[in-house]
């Protein structure tokens, strides 16, 4: 009894699996290895290259937020500048316009005084010419009367007249 009988077919069969395992690995295992060891890499590159440009975007990120940020501080310190320039300007007009008002005013007064004693002089002088056309005319003497007239106006130039001594 044989419990093991070899055929040829079957070591043909072995050997052509051999072969056919061999020849598969050559041809197409190991291209087909090296392909997807090419793809792997080409993937990790790819992968490290998204890395790197995540790192640089998000820098970029950081950067354009502090440049956002100095530029809000910028704009709100240029406001604040202006603001503060637009005040001292209103408040430096308002105090020429106070001054000019002043001194308007004091002008106004200054030309009342002065229209004032010019009045009261034409007023004094009126009178001291009816006071002596009265006396004239009571006396009868008109060079006496302009004589008298004359006096009384040199008197007025010397004491001041009667504004000088109302005043005090």
């Amino acid at each position: 009894m044989q419990l093991l009988r070899i055929d040829w077919n079957v070591i043909f069969t072995i050997v052509n699996l051999i072969v056919l395992y061999l020849g598969l690995r050559k041809f197409l295992i190991g291209p087909v290895t090296k392909v997807m060891d090419q793809r792997k890499q080409l993937i990790e590159g790819q992968m490290a290259d998204a890395r790197h440009v995540n790192e640089q975007a998000n820098e970029l990120k950081a950067q354009y937020e502090d440049a956002l940020k100095q530029a809000h501080e910028e704009s709100a310190q240029i406001v604040e500048k202006a603001r503060k320039s637009a005040q001292a300007e209103y408040e430096s007009r308002m105090d020429a316009a106070d001054a000019e008002a002043q001194k308007i005013i004091a002008n106004a007064h200054k030309s009342i005084d002065l229209e004032r004693e010019k009045t009261v002089q034409e007023l004094q002088s009126q009178i001291a010419g009816l006071a002596m056309a009265a006396t004239a005319k009571v006396l009868g003497d008109t060079d006496q009367a302009a004589q008298n007239k004359l006096m009384y106006e040199q008197f007025l130039a010397k004491t001041g007249g009667l504004n000088d001594t109302n005043s005090k």
